[in-house]
């Protein structure tokens, strides 16, 4: 795996992963269209890191635009493709569900063709522990049913977990999607909670929690995420012989097909989480508590057994240590030291 697709580069997850494979000597194109759904500026902070390093080549495109991406895959012939890329975020796709659409649903198939036209030997894309949805039985296991999603954002993320199959299933594509389980730390997002959190406490504004602070997250750093993704690329999936009609596990097929769940394992109280971002910070929160959101669930925790099993990794970085590292970077990047 010489050359490499990272869509999403200038995002959270992809800067990071983009950074690990230039360290490694390989050759990563990055794509994203650095959109406004957050802070431009914070992508453009990442992408300029990226730039400035031997063997990355970037290309400014939406996953909808069909074109771009056929001839995209046709020049380049990529070895393997890690689509990180999409519209995230389970509340903003009650307010915009045709940004999903376009991005989740009709980029990723824009994915699959330019993989199935084009050769390649891997397909790792983003999945999201969102898909879990109604599910209550804890820890969520990639062989237990997925299909039951509460937001727009989960229903997105599940379909190409089908779409994916139907590809692989048809067309012999190697595919692995991974579930990734709230991912925290340096360079992350500014919608996600522990960011508008440290924002908010030291500017001495009231944080929102919903359901009144009564969840549980399995919260994971983002290097942990980088190892799996990692590993996972080199870790290509064939025919499982033991895979049934009868009793169809959903985390395998006769196909060459895998998902796996990437999270720490130690679900944490939104309280606890709390805690420990003030303890950082050395300031307390004022805390206003409100009641459930639609699309929101009250716990989430991953078994990573089988990821553990397949290649010889599990997440275990812990909260105290994960959040020190977001704060010193938070504060340096914003000047606050």
């Amino acid at each position: 795996m010489k050359k490499i697709l990272v869509t999403g580069a200038a995002g959270f997850i992809g800067f990071h992963l983009v950074q690990r494979l230039l360290g490694a000597g390989l050759s990563v194109t990055g794509l994203d269209n650095l959109n406004d759904y957050y802070d431009v500026s914070l992508k453009k902070a990442r992408l300029k890191i990226l730039e400035g390093q031997a063997g990355f080549r970037f290309i400014r495109a939406g996953l909808e635009q069909r074109e771009i991406m056929e001839d995209l895959f046709k020049a380049e012939l990529f070895d393997c493709v890690v689509h990180l890329g999409a519209q995230a975020g389970v509340r903003y796709s009650l307010q915009n569900p045709h940004a999903y659409i376009d991005s989740n649903i009709v980029g990723f198939l824009n994915i699959l063709e330019g993989c199935r036209h084009n050769g390649i030997k891997h397909l790792v894309y983003a999945s999201s522990s969102s898909v879990y949805g109604a599910n209550s039985r804890v820890p969520f296991s990639e062989h237990d049913s997925a299909d039951h999603p509460v937001s727009l954002y989960a229903a997105t993320k599940r379909a190409n977990e089908l779409m994916a199959h139907t590809y692989s299933h048809l067309y012999g594509i190697p595919v692995t999607g991974l579930r990734f389980f709230t991912v925290y730390g340096p360079w992350g997002r500014p919608d996600m909670a522990y960011f508008s959190f440290t924002k908010a406490i030291l500017e001495g504004r009231p944080i929102e929690l919903f359901n009144h602070g009564v969840m549980k997250r399995d919260f994971t750093y983002v290097d942990d995420i980088i190892e799996g993704v990692v590993r996972v690329m080199d870790h290509i999936p064939g025919h499982d012989p033991s895979w049934s009609t009868d009793m169809p596990d959903p985390a395998t097929s006769h196909a060459p097909y895998r998902v796996y769940n990437i999270g720490n394992n130690q679900p944490v109280e939104l309280g606890r989480f709390i805690e420990v971002l003030e303890e950082c910070l050395g300031k307390k929160a004022i805390k206003k508590l409100l009641p459930m959101q639609p699309g929101d669930v009250l716990s989430t925790c991953a078994d990573v057994s089988y990821l553990a099993a397949a290649v010889g990794f599990r997440p275990d970085t812990s909260i105290e240590v994960g959040i020190a590292r977001f704060v010193d970077w938070y504060r340096e990047y914003y000047g606050l030291l």
